[in-house]
């Protein structure tokens, strides 16, 4: 559709992979990209920072890094990594990408969007508020499940912040993607291996996130969680306001980051 395109990631050889796909397929796509890896705050701030510098407007935002873990770890900066990575990360970078997301719209009839890629594991998690780190015994099973739930909340917490007239934000299930996603390790990769009659091609993965940038009925997916380019009810939890503003607050203060927006 014309637009010119900024892929982030954390190695470059999967990069210029990402580029030469695009390229082949697109030959007069103009791509950038932005190396950083999630798992470090500082990385995600820098990477924000020459973003804006170079872009002062931008339409479209889809925060689609995502991690599974097989067992717990801690980042640079001391978080759950699949919170960090999953969530925390990617609600530093929209925060300071926002003056440029709200400077690319084209007004109440094509508002810019930011595009939250979540998961159906969020419809049985719980967000422990007193334990966001999962430093319990036994309560790492739930890191996936609690951070894309978190994706969830933030959009809430977005759609209740912004001029939808300006920005829209969505949150998404993209379907269970046939990837390298979920190979953590022997029996994990056995089961992965094992579930592959019921996963769908990556291009069909992408539809719900194309669905969310291009559709002109904003109206209709504004704050909302998609499944298959449909609103459907999220998690419960995702309905508390109250829940809503907990997590802002404390993925505020988690990232370094002022409470309200920086419009």
């Amino acid at each position: 559709r014309g637009a010119s395109l900024i892929i982030t990631g954390r190695d470059d050889k999967r990069l210029a992979n990402a580029v030469a796909w695009l390229k082949d397929r697109v030959p007069a796509v103009i791509v950038e990209t932005e190396k950083a890896d999630f798992a470090s705050l500082a990385e995600v701030r820098a990477m924000a920072l020459r973003i804006l510098a170079s872009h002062p407007r931008i339409a479209i935002l889809v925060n689609n890094a995502g991690l599974f873990m097989g067992k717990r770890v801690l980042t640079v900066d001391g978080f759950e990594a699949t919170l960090q990575i999953n969530h925390l990360s990617p609600f530093l970078l929209t925060n300071m990408l926002l003056p440029a997301i709200e400077a690319g719209s084209g007004g109440a009839g094509d508002p810019s969007r930011i595009i939250n890629v979540s998961s159906m594991a969020s419809r049985f998690a719980k967000i422990d508020f007193d334990d966001l780190n999962l430093a319990k015994p036994g309560s790492f099973w739930n890191s996936y499940g609690q951070s894309k739930l978190a994706n969830i909340l933030f959009t809430k917490g977005l759609a209740a912040r912004l001029d939808p007239k300006s920005i829209i934000a969505v949150a998404l299930h993209p379907g269970f993607v046939a990837s390298n996603f979920g190979n953590k390790g022997a029996l994990s990769n056995l089961a992965w291996r094992l579930m592959r009659p019921f996963q769908i091609s990556q291009a069909k993965g992408a539809e719900n996130s194309l669905f969310a940038a291009t559709t002109s009925d904003v109206a209709a997916i504004a704050g909302l969680y998609l499944v298959a380019k449909k609103p459907v009810r999220p998690n419960k939890q995702a309905a508390d306001s109250g829940a809503v503003e907990r997590l802002w607050r404390l993925s505020a203060e988690m990232t370094g980051i002022s409470l309200e927006p920086n419009l």
